[in-house]
Parts: C-alpha cells; structure tokens; sequence
C-alpha cells in the first residue's frame, strides 16, 4: 500500500499531538544565551537549507528562535503510514493561529496573534530534510525576555536535549551551524595554538570579516534567480563555516554531457590565494573549459575532499567521472581513492613540469638535468624506454638521493604519458611540451582578490563562457571548414565534428604528408603491426626521424598507433591514418568518432539521471526532472531566432495543456 501523510493539524493548549509528546511543543529555553551578545549575527533560514535529520532542523529552528526572541511549536507533521516515519512538518511560532472560543481560560492572557512565522520542510531523496517554505515576518513583539520562563514538562514525556545545555555536545549536534561571528573566521588568537586551545588552521575558512554572510547572501539570491542551483555548506563543532561548494544549473547540465574527463583545479587552495577556491571543470564539444562546481575549502585535508566530492556527487545525481586529473596531492589521492573508487586519477603533467625550475633550479648541470628529464617523459612511447632513460639521468647526473626526483619516480604511474596509453582524457592530456591546464578563472582571480569581487567576476567569467560556446555551436552548425587536402578522413569529419575540434583532426591529416615508408613489421593472422616513418618536429623546428608502430586488426577494423593519440585526444593520429589509407579503408571506422565532439552532440546525447526513478509523492523530484528534460529544448531553441521562436512556442502550449489538466480535474 502507497503510504500516506497522517496530517497533525494545530492544537489548542493542553493537547498534545506526536511532538509534543517527544517534547516538540512549544519549547522555551533558560535565560542564558548561548551566543555572545554583540559578537555573532545570525543568519535566517531560507529556502533550500539542508540537515542531516529532523532533529537537527529542529533544534537549529530553536536556535533561531531563541536568538531572535520568540517560541517554537509543530503545527503539522506527516509520517509515512507504514513505517511511521516522519517526512515533513511545518515548525511555526507559537503566537501562530488563535485558540479557539471554547479552549480560552479568560485568567489567561490569550498570546497568539495569528503569527506567521513558520518554515515548512520536508525529507528529500538525498536523505536530508529541505526547507521548502519560509515566512520569517512576526506580528508582534520579539525579544530575549519571552524565554525567563521553564517548559512544564507532563509525566512521563521525554525532554529533547536543547543546545545550551550540559549535554549538548554529547547527544547533539551544535546548531550554531548557521551563526556567523561578525569579526569572520580570522579573529582567533594565534597565540593559543601553542596550547591546544584554539581550533587546527584547516579547521575553518580562513574569511574576512562578513565574507560568510556574503557568501549566503549570494546563495540565496542565486536560488531566487537561477533555477536549479545547489549549493551545500559544511560547519565544524564550534559552529564556523569549514566548507562550501556551489553549482549553477548550467553547471549541472553540462556535466550530465561533459564529466566523464575532469581537472579538478585546487591551485587556488595550495598557492594560498586569498580565497581558498577550487573548481571541478570539464571540456565540452568545442574543446573549451567548462565549469562543473565550485566550493571553498578550510585546507588541504583528506576530510574537506571527502566532504567536497561526495557532495558534488549528490548535486550532480549520482555523476561517476572516468578520469580525474589533479596535482599531486596525498589527502587528494586518498579522497578520490575512497569516494571515486572506479576513477582513473592521474595528476597534470603540466603542473609537475612547471615545478622543474623550482625543484632542480639549483642543481649543478640544470639545463642538461632538464633536457633529459624532458626527453625522458615527452620522447619515449614504451615503459622500457622510459625507465631506461630516466636511469640514464640519475645515474649521468648523479642525483639518485634527490628528494624530488625519487618521489615523482614513485608516482610515474599517475603522470608519465607511458604508463596512461589506456586512458581517455577527452583532450585534456598535456603529453606533449608546452600544453598546460590552465585554471578555470585564471584571468578572474589574482593572489590578493577577495571574496565580494570574485563572487561578482564568477558571474561575469561564467557568462563569457556561456557565450564562446554558443557562439561555437552557431559557427559549428552554420559554416562549412575549408579543406586543405583531397583526403576522405577530412571531409568526412568536417561534416560531423565541430569546428575546433576538426581543425585539431584536419592537422593530422594535413601532417599525414610528413609520413612515409609505411611497411609491415609483423603479421599474426588478422594482426598486423606496421612501422611508420615520421618526420616530427622537434626543438629549434627541426625535423627529425621517428619510427611509430600501429596495430592494425584488418577484421575488426581496429587501428591502434603507439602515441595513442585517440585516447589522450580523442580523434586518430596520422600514423593510424595512414595505416588506414595503406589498406585501402576510405572512412574512419566509427568507433573512433566519438559522439562529445559531433555538431549535435547535445541534440543526441540526452543525460541519464535516473529519469525513470521518480518518488511519485516528492514534489522536489518532480522538479528537478521536469528542468532537467526542459534544458535539451533550451540548448537546441538558443540556436537561432527561428529555434527560439519554435521553443518559446512549444512551452507555452505545453503550459496551455498543463492548466487543461487542472480544469478538467475541477
């Protein structure tokens, strides 16, 4: 049987209904204020807040009420009729409705003033309970003097532990969650550090005076204006904001196309900027960087990325990346290791070789210490050759003890291009010299930017990119690339590939010319290993000699260059090119023309969040996947004004047959 809300409607005085028998009701604290007068500010629910239980929406809705000066009471709650488990209640004040004629004892002042004060919350389908309601307005006095009084409590019913007192840190969790200190978080004595007193330094965010009720200020203008977004702030035991993270909804969209490859960008963390950012970006159909979520973080600690990855799973419904790149980093490793078991993590080639001149700057022998370390990593393709030539440097240069050195040895696994031939990364390798990952807001944010301007340039930098990529889908879709050979390969993706990204493939073909002598090396039934000559360029646009072996599967149809160019790029290399043309294959077979670099790739791709598992009964569910399979109409009708008007006329007829089933059913 479907279960169905039990309705626990407004009581009159001396009645109790389910609370208050668990001591729910109108609950009045001591006079003793947990909050230092003058010292913290608290901040208001709003819509969208989350907790971890009842209880502790409760209790913080206490909190609230105490420090601005008025009672709390249940007015409704609903339990699941099976289980008996609550999923949803109203927590008014307690001068909310009027009492009616036959309950009014005329010894008694009568107190309510049909208040309407209340937040409406409710357990949603990530286990959390959401405010979905909140009216903050009272019609009469507040103030600290309402609380002199002591609850009466009745035989036998149990009294919640309220925060304040003696056992609050025991048996609950502090709801001074949400309380903002008005000096910010950077007040605490230093000097107490020494003496165990004061909190670890990665403990909380490292704020300005008011930075955090700007930050919430911002998210709730955010949540009024930009359907969709998410965002989830983490507290430690004292009360101080620790972490953050926040995702737009465009943000959201994008990484139901574009997450299988992600950089996970914490320079701004570990190069100690002034505002401890870090961003989750991915590449979309053009090549460009996309944002995937945002979060602020206390420190470097294996507990704040495991916070910050678990609930950008959540945010993005249950989202699993193929491959991550990050810096080196053990708590990074480890976090991704325990929440992102099936991922290939690997870290940024181009963030360990951006560290060379710093590490080995002041070794004896530094320029032939860096030639070969380069050598080393950019030049071989097999893993015997890589290890031989980085024993050849330390032994040559005699650095076997450098601490540096032996440490990325022991990691070669997750940054040497020889040891990742099997990974995909969607064109955000760096396996040649020269390409970086840039971060995200990289010509937003400098080393002294506070947190107010960054807020205001997130939005401005989110806008530019908004617009580069819709400008790429408009020139994708409307102009034809120039050829520049009479090669099959090139016309035949330069009607499906995007324009950035054939420009990239159009470059191997055209390098296809500098091949030559493509012989067979090696023939095992369907497989055949062929050696192609290359003239590649090298230092000083020199042009040297390589040779580069391609398997080719002539009954699959299966090509496979030792560059693995198709897995670090994502289209094929010239040496498999011409292995193709050599036997005679005039189109590319389709497995190597993957779908996240086509024209329509939105058009054809339509994200999979669990569509089909919907809660027939939450409203919230109903929500988020009605936007979701709206977005798809929103991408294709921003193409033109002749798909906008298509669009706009499409929803306002789904509207007119929207309010058809509500006339009906009247």
């Amino acid at each position: 049987m479907e279960d169905a809300p039990i309705c626990h409607e407004q009581v009159p005085d001396g009645e109790c209904n389910e609370d208050q028998k668990e001591g729910g009701a109108i609950t009045e604290l001591d006079g003793q204020n947990c909050f230092s007068e003058g010292r913290k500010e608290f901040v208001a629910p709003a819509v969208g807040m989350e907790f971890e239980s009842y209880d502790d929406a409760y209790n913080y809705y206490i909190c609230y009420a105490k420090e601005v000066g008025f009672h709390v009471r249940v007015k409704n709650s609903w339990f699941k009729r099976n289980s008996r488990e609550k999923y949803g209640a109203v927590l008014c004040c307690s001068s909310q409705g009027f009492k009616r004629i036959k309950d009014v004892n005329h010894l008694r002042k009568e107190t309510r003033t049909g208040c309407p004060a209340m937040i409406r919350m409710r357990l949603v389908d990530s286990q959390r309970w959401r405010i979905l309601e909140v009216s903050l307005e009272h019609n009469h006095l507040l103030g600290a003097k309402l609380y002199r009084s002591i609850k009466k409590m009745g035989t036998g019913a149990k009294r919640k532990p309220l925060p304040g007192s003696d056992n609050e840190v025991r048996t609950v969790k502090l709801y001074r969650a949400l309380v903002i200190e008005a000096g910010g978080n950077v007040n605490a004595n230093s000097n107490t550090r020494e003496f165990g007193t004061s909190l670890e330094p990665s403990s909380k965010l490292n704020l300005k005076k008011g930075d955090t009720q700007v930050i919430y200020n911002y998210f709730c203008r955010m949540q009024l204006t930009n359907p969709n977004f998410f965002y989830l702030m983490d507290f430690n035991e004292e009360g101080l904001l620790r972490n953050v993270f926040w995702a737009d909804a465009r943000s959201r969209a994008a990484c139901g196309y574009f997450c299988d490859v992600i950089y996970f960008d914490n320079s701004y963390l570990s190069s100690k900027f002034e505002i401890p950012l870090v961003a989750f970006v991915g590449i979309n159909h053009h090549g460009q960087s996309v944002l995937l979520g945002c979060g602020l973080l206390a420190g470097e600690t294996l507990e704040s990325y495991i916070w910050l990855f678990r609930t950008w799973v959540t945010c993005m419904s249950g989202s699993i990346p193929q491959t991550i790149i990050t810096d080196r980093c053990k708590a990074l490793q480890s976090a991704i290791a325990e929440v992102f078991p099936r991922t290939r993590h690997c870290f940024g080639l181009s963030l360990i070789m951006k560290r060379v001149p710093e590490k080995l700057g002041g070794l004896r022998n530094y320029d032939a210490i860096r030639k070969a370390l380069n050598k080393a990593v950019y030049d071989t393709m097999k893993v015997i050759e890589f290890e031989a030539a980085w024993g050849f440097m330390i032994q040559r240069f005699v650095v076997t003890d450098h601490e540096w050195l032996r440490s990325i040895y022991e990691d070669r696994v997750h940054w040497a291009p020889v040891y990742m031939k099997d990974t995909f990364f969607a064109g955000m390798s760096t396996a040649s010299p020269g390409e970086t990952l840039s971060p995200y807001f990289e010509k937003y944010v400098h080393k002294q930017t506070p947190l107010k301007e960054f807020l205001d340039k997130y939005e401005l930098a989110l806008h530019k990119k908004h617009k580069e990529e819709s400008t790429a889908d408009t020139d994708s879709r409307s102009s034809t690339p120039l050829l520049k050979t009479r090669c099959s390969f090139e016309l035949q993706l330069s009607r499906i590939y995007t324009q950035e990204i054939f420009m990239k493939f159009q470059y191997e073909v055209e390098e296809m010319y500098s091949c030559f002598s493509t012989t067979q090396l090696h023939v095992d039934g369907p497989f055949i290993i062929f050696l192609v000559k290359d003239r590649v360029l090298s230092e000083g646009n020199r042009r040297e000699i390589k040779d580069f072996e391609v398997l080719y599967n002539r009954t699959a149809g299966e090509v496979r260059c030792i560059c693995s160019c198709f897995n670090f790029n994502g289209y094929l290399c010239r040496h498999a090119l011409c292995v193709l043309n050599f036997n005679g294959v005039e189109e590319i077979p389709s497995r190597y023309i993957i779908s996240r670099w086509k024209k329509d790739y939105k058009r054809l791709h339509f994200p999979d969040h669990n569509s089909s598992i919907v809660d027939e009964t939450d409203r919230v569910q109903w929500f988020n996947q009605l936007f979701r399979s709206s977005l798809q109409v929103v991408e294709e009708g921003a193409i033109s004004l002749d798909h906008y008007n298509v669009a706009l006329h499409a929803f306002q007829e789904s509207l007119g047959r929207v309010h058809d089933v509500e006339q009906r059913q009247e």
